[in-house]
C-alpha cells in the first residue's frame, strides 16, 4: 500500500512538473515562431506567393470556362455563381486568427 502511494504521489509530481517545462518549451517555440512569421522578409515572400497563387487559379479557371466541359456546364445551370476569385487567406495556426497578408 505504501509503495503504491509513494508511486501515485511520484508519478503527480513527476505530471506537474513535466508538463510546466513542457508548457514553458512549447511557448518558446511558438513566440519563436510567430516572430519568424512576422519577419518581414517571410511576409513578403506569402505575399508573392498568394499572389501567384491567385493568378494560377484565375488563368484555371478562365481555361475552364472557356473549355467545352465549361460550356457544358455553364449551360445546364449546375454551378453556383462565384463570389470571389481571390483565394481565403490561410488560417494563422499559432494564433487562430486569419492571416491579414502581407505589408509591402
Amino acid at each position: 500500500m505504501r509503495g503504491k502511494l509513494l508511486f501515485l504521489t511520484g508519478l503527480g509530481a513527476g505530471f506537474v512538473l513535466g508538463s510546466r517545462a513542457g508548457r514553458e518549451k512549447y511557448e518558446e517555440i511558438r513566440a519563436n515562431a510567430q516572430k519568424l512569421w512576422e519577419h518581414p522578409t517571410v511576409q513578403e515572400a506569402a505575399g508573392v506567393a498568394q499572389a501567384q497563387a491567385n493568378k494560377l487559379y484565375s488563368e484555371g479557371k478562365d481555361k475552364l470556362q472557356s473549355s467545352k466541359l465549361g460550356e457544358k456546364l455553364n449551360t445546364t445551370g449546375t454551378t453556383t455563381p462565384d463570389t470571389t476569385d481571390e483565394l481565403l487567406a490561410p488560417t494563422d495556426t499559432l494564433s487562430g486568427t486569419k492571416s491579414t497578408g502581407s505589408t509591402y
